[in-house]
């Protein structure tokens, strides 16, 4: 993998349980089991979902006008499979947007059901991941 391409985070163990994670920028976040206020992995997934088709939309619509609200809710059930491993079905993206009144407004609604598309289709990594199945290659060193 180029430079260019490359995408990586670190995560130091902090204590049993819970984890900082720092990306190449010096950004900071913990994470850590669902007995305490950190976000658990699979809720930074569904974040990281979320976050990058929110990013789409919000970056295509607000062109046209200001969102008023703007909010995105990301479901999933947590289930084991038919070979005893955990994994998340029934993903659902939902956005909430409402704009002003008036033709700026109007073409943002209009747009919106495209941009979620264009999201979908080709823009978001992460949706885009998810759904190709892309394999994870986990390595001991």
């Amino acid at each position: 993998m180029s430079g260019e391409t490359l995408r990586s985070v670190s995560i130091e163990r902090a204590s049993l349980g819970r984890y900082e994670v720092r990306n190449a920028r010096g950004g900071t976040i913990t994470i850590g089991s669902s007995d305490g206020p950190d976000f658990t992995p699979v809720e930074l997934l569904l974040a990281a979902l979320g976050g990058c088709t929110g990013a789409d939309v919000d970056h295509i619509v607000s062109k046209r006008a200001e969102p008023e609200r703007f909010e995105v809710r990301v479901t999933a059930d947590k289930v084991r499979d038919e070979s005893g491993g955990n994994r998340l079905v029934n993903l659902v993206v939902e956005l909430s947007v409402a704009f002003p009144e008036g033709e700026a407004g109007d073409a943002a609604r209009e747009m919106l059901p495209r941009a979620a598309k264009m999201s979908h289709d080709r823009l978001c990594t992460v949706s885009r991941t998810i759904e190709a199945g892309t394999p994870v290659d986990t390595k001991v060193n």
